[in-house]
């Protein structure tokens, strides 16, 4: 098979987000846009000659054409080998496992996560690096630069790799080996968990509902939930993953996932519902009339890790992103172990995993994972969950409010304006910005302020820096308001308001959630005038 040299023209929107390289499918499937990408990666990687590159994606609709364009560029830019899931299929956690466990030169992860698929829908790439985790920006800035730069692309001319079953193929002298995408990543969670004590939970009549949202968990979750830890069959929902997720929306939150919570909180409700989102890497836990929110999870979590056998011996650290409820610093606190504040993205993570300084991480975003790998994964965390309930031998609920009598209660919401005209939203932080001079010396609404700031972080392993990552506005009573633009949407801007205050342990703990925050949000409202910028009268989704 001869090497081909394609002649091409630039694109001047391939800058990576937070999460890869995001667009609509019609986008992508411009003439060589994903040829120029992918070609713009390769020539970023110094050193990959010979080596080998992991490719998997969730499933979405054009994950199977950009394999096969991916892999013969692969073996004409001088891969030695790929190794791709079969059918094409890889969650994003599994992906970091194969990397990390094969020593993989890197991989390419396919995927828009949580938003929607389809011929009308999201489309995604990302590259992840040796280590398992998304690239860091010194890579993506390279890639986005060639982007702008290039002229050509390589590729070989020859039929589609069969995909469907397991075995090795041969493309131009590569070698591509399809693998079974389940398997090493279930060996890694037995490892880690303590699966008979689950299992025999599940044997004494423990019910679960698990939600895959027809995205990439199904498989997982049928072969580790109901196969090794013998949950009833049909305890996983909507297994099968589908190019368009089954015409649904795979986001876990109480707006897309909303049967699962009607069922969690009805007469005949099971004791325990999770759900994860279109690539794996986030969870939703329900406990039988207790929504679990994702600071609290990571919090409790991360008090909780030792019952698991790959925790046993106590947790580094934890890292939660700014945004992130501060429940978890009080559980640090108290364990006497570092807490870090880092900048939205998994990426930033990465250092301090690395290092040894932290075990497990968080995001309000519905992700939380640990040193496992180099992303946040959602049945990891469904797992902890279970071993935890099967060490406790209590509900979730009394799990929950025993947490809050010990640490206290963050009472904590995100309502996220989507799709807002990006030159009003951008505006809108630009005002902030200017404001909060003002806001430290006078306060705001009778409040004392005593945080006002625009979020930078000093990465305390590798000295690197990262700036205006979101708006902060802190009280003196441990309330707070963020402000921030979200990096993966890929239509207009999404902008994201966190609200926080913070409840003692003796104090009250089961308001509703609006209610306690409610001054708050009209305050929040007030400082940015949300309404009047954006034109909506409230927010699209709130969690």
């Amino acid at each position: 098979m001869t090497i081909k040299t394609i002649a091409t023209t630039p694109y001047d929107d391939q800058k990576p987000g937070t999460s890869g390289l995001r667009k609509r499918v019609t986008h992508f499937q411009q003439p060589n846009y994903v040829e120029n990408f992918v070609q713009a990666l390769f020539d970023s990687l110094p050193g990959h000659e010979g080596q080998t590159l992991v490719i998997g994606g969730d499933g979405r609709y054009f994950n199977d054409a950009v394999i096969q364009i991916a892999i013969r560029m692969a073996a004409a830019n001088g891969f030695g080998k790929v190794m791709v899931g079969q059918g094409g299929i890889l969650s994003t956690p599994g992906a970091s496992h194969i990397i990390r466990h094969y020593k993989a030169f890197g991989g390419i992860v396919l995927s828009a996560s949580h938003n929607p698929g389809g011929p009308e829908g999201d489309f995604g790439i990302k590259y992840n690096a040796s280590n398992g985790g998304p690239a860091p920006e010194k890579i993506t800035d390279a890639v986005y630069e060639r982007t702008k730069q290039i002229t050509e692309y390589k590729s070989v001319d020859t039929s589609d790799v069969d995909l469907s079953t397991l075995g090795v193929h041969e493309v131009a002298g590569m070698a591509v080996e399809v693998i079974d995408p389940v398997a090493d990543y279930a060996a890694l969670m037995e490892t880690l968990f303590d699966f008979d004590a689950i299992a025999a939970m599940f044997a004494s009549g423990f019910r679960m509902r698990f939600d895959a949202m027809h995205a990439v968990t199904g498989p997982y979750a049928k072969a580790i939930i109901e196969g090794r830890l013998g949950a009833p069959e049909g305890t996983v929902v909507n297994a099968v993953p589908l190019p368009d997720f089954g015409g649904g929306h795979p986001d876990p939150n109480l707006v897309y996932a909303k049967e699962l919570y009607d069922l969690l909180m009805g007469p005949d409700a099971p004791d325990f519902g999770a759900a994860s989102d279109g690539d794996g890497d986030r969870n939703l836990i329900i406990g039988r009339n207790r929504f679990v929110t994702p600071s609290d999870s990571l919090a409790l979590l991360a008090a909780n890790a030792h019952l698991a056998p790959g925790y046993a011996k106590g947790i580094a650290g934890i890292a939660r992103s700014m945004p992130t409820s501060a429940a978890a610093d009080r559980v640090a606190e108290k364990l006497g172990i570092e807490m870090h504040e880092t900048p939205t993205g998994w990426k930033f993570f990465g250092n301090l995993l690395d290092a040894g300084r932290v075990t497990i991480c968080g995001e309000e975003s519905a992700g939380t994972g640990s040193d496992h790998v180099r992303e946040k994964d959602g049945l990891w965390a469904v797992l902890l969950w279970l071993n935890i309930l099967a060490a406790r031998k209590q509900s979730v609920d009394e799990i929950v409010r025993e947490h809050w009598t010990t640490y206290g209660r963050n009472y904590y919401s995100r309502h996220d304006y989507e799709e807002v005209d990006a030159g009003a939203a951008n505006q809108l932080m630009d005002d902030l910005r200017a404001r909060l001079p003002q806001l430290r010396e006078a306060g705001l609404d009778g409040r004392d302020v005593v945080l006002a700031d625009d979020f930078s972080y000093l990465d305390p392993v590798d000295g690197s820096t990262a700036t205006k990552q979101g708006v902060r506005i802190g009280f003196a009573d441990g309330s707070r308001i963020v402000f921030r633009l979200s990096g993966t949407g890929t239509v207009g801007a999404t902008l994201r308001v966190y609200i926080e205050r913070y409840e003692p342990a003796a104090g009250a703990h089961d308001r509703d959630t609006q209610e306690a925050l409610a001054d708050l949000i009209a305050l929040a409202d007030s400082v940015a005038q949300i309404k009047a910028r954006t034109g909506r009268d409230g927010p699209t989704v709130i969690t």
